[in-house]
């Protein structure tokens, strides 16, 4: 059912963050299973998938600031599931025992997240939402 529509509706700055809001919270309760917000598990996620990736690529990957990254990567480490290696001139990050072991919690809690917003939105929205949303981004962070 669609509520009664919001002055705002047309305001690309409200939507994006009523939905931002919106899945975030989905996303919270999906994620609790591995003990780290959305954020943290996907970082972890794409450590884990590419160890020894560079703190600037991965910045890019996560479409975040390389100074982001840095805190993230740093609060991974206090956990023990990332670890840093200095390599001449970069940063490399590297997955622990730990953070490996997480990695099926994290891919079934991305799961559940996906199957949960397209029993909602229905898949075809879902994917055509996704893409636009995304394009947006990359659109809007070029300038």
């Amino acid at each position: 059912m669609i509520k009664e529509k919001s002055p705002y509706c047309q305001c690309l700055y409200y939507a994006s963050n009523a939905l931002a809001r919106n899945i975030s919270r989905l996303a919270e309760e999906e994620f609790a299973i591995t003990g780290l917000p959305p954020s943290y598990a996907f970082l972890v996620m794409t450590v884990n998938n590419q160890p020894g990736i560079s703190a600037g690529e991965l910045a890019e990957i996560m479409m975040l600031k390389p100074s982001t990254v840095t805190r993230l990567v740093e609060k991974m480490e206090e956990k023990e599931l990332l670890k840093r290696m200095k390599e001449k001139r970069s940063t490399l990050v590297f997955p622990t025992k730990k953070s490996v072991e997480l990695q099926e919690t994290i891919k079934a809690a991305w799961k559940s997240l996906f199957e949960r917003y397209v029993k909602i939105l229905g898949e075809e929205q879902a994917a055509v939402l996704t893409g636009q949303v995304y394009n947006a981004a990359v659109r809007l962070e070029e300038k």
